[in-house]
């Protein structure tokens, strides 16, 4: 956690009100920046930035980073912040780029046979599967009467 002051400005202030509507959901800078433009509101994507990456530092927010090509994506935890135990790893849709954020337990199991068997500390946060989501697989069937 930081212990820089939180200083609260009107921005901060919407932005958090914002991230409230939408727990549990991965977000962009630019997610943020388009909600703002269609309500009329225009705060700078460089201030955005700042703003999720204070409010990671206070452990409000999480912070993914998927892979090189893909932009970093927040999620508003609230108050509480991930116990260390809590696992979660991502599915990534290689047709709409959807990132599914998951907790399971049998991928736990995994981490647990990486790290007794082979001595190697898997990072649930950074460990990203690739495929087709649901959406995706259903558009390729095509039914036929």
């Amino acid at each position: 956690m930081d212990s820089k002051p939180k200083y609260k400005t009107k921005q901060r202030e919407e932005l958090l009100e914002y991230l409230k509507t939408v727990p549990g959901k991965h977000i962009t800078v630019n997610d943020v920046y388009e909600y703002f433009k269609q309500h009329g509101r225009t705060i700078g994507q460089t201030t955005i930035y700042r703003q999720l990456e204070r409010m990671v530092d206070e452990g409000l927010v999480n912070k993914y980073i998927i892979d090189g090509n893909s932009p970093a994506c927040f999620e508003f935890i609230g108050e509480h912040v991930h116990s260390k135990e809590e696992v979660c790893f991502h599915c990534k849709c290689e047709k709409c780029g959807r990132l599914i954020h998951l907790h399971c337990e049998e991928l736990v199991e995994i981490q647990n046979h990486l790290l007794q068997r082979h001595q190697f500390v898997l990072n649930p946060m950074r460990t990203v599967f690739y495929g087709i989501c649901d959406a995706c697989s259903m558009k390729k069937i095509k039914i036929t009467p």
